[in-house]
């Protein structure tokens, strides 16, 4: 079943500005990711697995009260929440064109995910972006975040600060695929978390952790028996968040193959889904 996403205009949201929006990534030279990012962008703009060093964020205390867990309902939320996603997977420095090299990776990913969720990617079953959002007010103070992942809904402004898809499919592209469940014909009650972030400025919130447990309960009403995420080896706050969810190690890539598309090799991460 496809989930689908309407929205009465259905050209890219313009406010703010495509310049407001990217002018406020142009410095971001760290980032904190949590799992592999799964893309239909080259390889050769693959974001790097280490976190954001805290003497260069100092985190801000979220009132858990105003988070608002939930799927994705329109197409300015969804950009909203790949904004979020190319401000943490890459580094820009700032050079001349990089406003329009950072607008064609969100359109990109924008278009992707879109078909994804709509269920005209070949091999995914069903995909939904789960986002975390708090009202915009509540993150006034960070005008670089607040530029560019606000949304509106039902009159109120609100950002994407935390964000996550959940897949429905038998495997990843150029990922290790997972063993469970093992019955014959059984492979669609699979599923992986991918594009897993939290905005810098709330890291230590634990948004992390709760997006995942939410990605559960949506897996366990999809019928979902096992579920899956893809970590970089060395991501050791990843594996850390993962682990305190329920997920153990299924199985490692292999060096050669980590070498052969240029990345960080990747450990397969499983936890079961109970339906009890």
């Amino acid at each position: 079943m496809a989930v689908s996403i309407t929205l009465a205009n259905t050209s890219l949201p313009s406010s703010p500005t495509n310049s407001q929006i990217f002018s406020s990534l142009s410095n971001c030279r760290y980032h904190s990711i949590f799992s592999v990012n799964f893309r239909s962008l080259n390889r050769t703009h693959q974001r790097h697995p280490f976190a954001v060093r805290s003497q260069l964020c100092t985190s801000e205390i979220l009132e858990k009260s105003l988070l608002v867990l939930a799927e994705t309902t329109s197409e300015e939320e969804l950009w909203a929440a790949v904004c979020l996603r190319i401000r943490s997977f890459y580094s820009f420095r700032e050079t001349f064109g990089i406003d329009d090299h950072m607008r064609y990776l969100a359109e990109r990913e924008f278009e992707a995910l879109k078909e994804r969720i709509s269920g005209k990617t070949k091999g995914f079953k069903r995909v939904s972006c789960l986002n975390a959002t708090v009202p915009l007010s509540h993150i006034s103070k960070f005008s670089e975040l607040s530029a560019a992942c606000k949304y509106s809904v039902n009159g109120e402004e609100r950002a994407v600060v935390g964000t996550l898809d959940l897949n429905q499919c038998v495997r990843l592209p150029e990922e290790i695929a997972g063993q469970k469940p093992e019955n014959i014909g059984a492979d669609f009650a699979r599923a992986y978390l991918s594009n897993v972030c939290v905005a810098k400025e709330l890291q230590r919130n634990g948004l992390g952790y709760v997006l995942v447990e939410k990605s559960k309960t949506i897996a366990k009403d999809w019928g979902i028996s096992d579920l899956y995420v893809h970590v970089a080896v060395d991501n050791d706050p990843a594996k850390h968040l993962y682990m305190k969810n329920g997920f153990t190690c299924e199985s490692e890539e292999l060096a050669r193959q980590a070498r052969f598309l240029d990345r960080p090799r990747r450990l397969l991460l499983w936890t079961e889904i109970l339906n009890s």
